[in-house]
């Protein structure tokens, strides 16, 4: 058993653990027992933290969009030009998911369901944020006269992020999380190619 952690520090510690078993356990499925079983705690001490599996949930996906903000962020503020940059947010997406696997199978479990949810808002605001991040990277690109001439921006952010989800359900298909990593850079050349036409890459 593990030793008494600060609420914030356990709750982030369950949400955590709800994630890693939904790579290997449909999220339906999951029940509080496993989790507390696989943090190394009581279920009671799990329910001192989450009144219900649904704030649990709720927790690990404000956790998700904290860390993989931070994660593209952090890549695209490293990179030495736009294009550049997005090549390292859609790199630190892939890694990011190939490092959680449980992180889409929770996402697209929840967006199966026609209600509406406080994870399902916490997802809305992942991707408000992420393509805000993505549109200024081809801002930016376009002040560098590096894109195709008349390119719709907005569906080059949507392309995108449906690269990385495309590549994740193929992944997700074959069961191996790694898959998206051997096809990533191709795929990313592809879309590079795609928005800039023929000018190149700087």
């Amino acid at each position: 058993m593990q030793t008494r952690l600060p609420t914030e520090e356990r709750q982030v510690e369950i949400a955590a653990a709800a994630l890693r078993l939904a790579g290997e356990i449909s999220p339906a499925l999951i029940t509080t027992a496993q989790i507390a079983e696989e943090v190394g705690i009581s279920q009671g001490a799990v329910f001192r933290h989450f009144t219900a599996k649904d704030q649990i949930w709720h927790a690990a996906m404000v956790w998700v969009r904290t860390e993989l903000l931070a994660a593209i962020e952090a890549a695209a503020q490293a990179a030495p030009s736009p294009l550049e940059a997005l090549r390292a947010v859609f790199k630190a997406h892939v890694e990011f998911v190939a490092i959680h696997p449980g992180v889409p199978r929770f996402i697209f479990h929840e967006m199966e369901s026609a209600k509406d949810s406080p994870v399902k808002r916490e997802v809305r605001s992942l991707l408000r944020s992420y393509r805000e991040l993505l549109l200024a990277l081809l801002d930016r690109a376009a002040q560098r006269d590096l894109l195709s001439a008349g390119l719709d921006r907005d569906a080059a952010a949507t392309l995108l992020v449906g690269a990385v989800q495309g590549l994740i359900m193929q992944a997700m298909a074959a069961g191996r999380a790694n898959a998206l990593k051997t096809q990533a850079d191709a795929v990313f050349t592809i879309y590079l190619q795609g928005i800039c036409g023929g000018r190149r890459a700087k």
